[in-house]
């Protein structure tokens, strides 16, 4: 398959005291970018899912958001914060030390202190396995967009293609007609040249007329590239790279062809192929 870097998928999950929802999107990028929005409360689940991404993911700018809605006048049992409950009785211990006449915090004050009551606090543990399985299950919504999108990308790539073979099947015949044409002209110059005896200008025109009537080793070149995108997207997977480096070798061989015209028309089916190429070029930016 070949995967669109471009990509949506939401899924979620209710709780009897609230609803996890995680939303995956993501956009082009030379590299991997994953980014999180997520509460504060629940940054320590961010490695678990980035391990998880990482695993499935190769390119593209990917931004995770990761939430979690309380539901209003939802009943949990309350349960003390032991751990934060030692740290509350330490501070205290502390401040009356240095100033032995302040009070001590009351119970009213400790149970109202911030994440004292399990009720005031997200079930971090409980909401850690549950997030990697509700990204799991958006990746997979996430993959299957993806592969859609790839999928009218290679078509338009194959089409292109297409188009390609056909302009450079254009060129072949067309240039003995060329040459013919051009060696009449490069003839008309030789007599103006040897009628003033001038070998240089004679060496100089031949020089001229062999280098540019020789188009064969673009035209063949181009062909192979053409084969061998056509092979990549059979193959598919993650392509992205080599096929923005194939374009870059496409381009050098149909800008070499158009220096080495010799005819009008095949100048123009140069620019032609130099058009589908940046076509291609600029789709080929959004495929994994």
């Amino acid at each position: 398959m070949i995967y669109s870097m471009t990509g949506y998928g939401v899924a979620a999950k209710e709780f009897p005291y609230g609803a996890l929802n995680v939303e995956l999107r993501s956009v082009n990028h030379r590299y991997l970018d994953i980014q999180f929005r997520m509460p504060e409360e629940l940054r320590s689940i961010e490695p678990g899912l980035r391990e998880a991404l990482s695993a499935r993911l190769t390119r593209g700018k990917i931004e995770c958001r990761v939430s979690f809605s309380v539901v209003s006048g939802a009943a949990r049992t309350p349960e003390l914060n032991d751990e934060l409950l030692q740290q509350v009785i330490a501070l205290d211990t502390s401040v009356r030390i240095v100033f032995p006449a302040a009070e001590s915090l009351k119970v009213s004050d400790i149970l109202r202190w911030p994440g004292m009551l399990g009720s005031d606090a997200l079930p971090v543990e409980e909401l850690k396995s549950e997030s990697v399985a509700l990204l799991n299950a958006v990746l997979e919504e996430f993959t299957a967009a993806r592969a859609r999108e790839g999928e009218k990308l290679k078509d338009m790539l194959l089409e292109r293609a297409t188009a390609m073979e056909q302009r450079v099947a254009d060129v072949m015949p067309r240039m003995p007609g060329a040459v013919a044409a051009f060696q009449e002209k490069l003839t008309a110059r030789l007599r103006e040249a040897m009628a003033s005896s001038d070998d240089e200008r004679i060496r100089q025109e031949i020089a001229l007329f062999a280098n540019k009537i020789d188009v064969d080793e673009e035209l063949t070149r181009l062909t192979t590239h053409i084969g061998e995108l056509r092979r990549i997207l059979k193959k598919g997977g993650a392509v992205g790279k080599r096929l923005d480096f194939l374009m870059q070798e496409l381009n050098r061989e149909a800008n070499t062809l158009g220096s080495k015209s010799v005819d009008i028309e095949v100048t123009k089916i140069a620019m032609d192929l130099k058009l589908l190429i940046e076509q291609m070029r600029e789709q080929i930016q959004n495929i994994e």
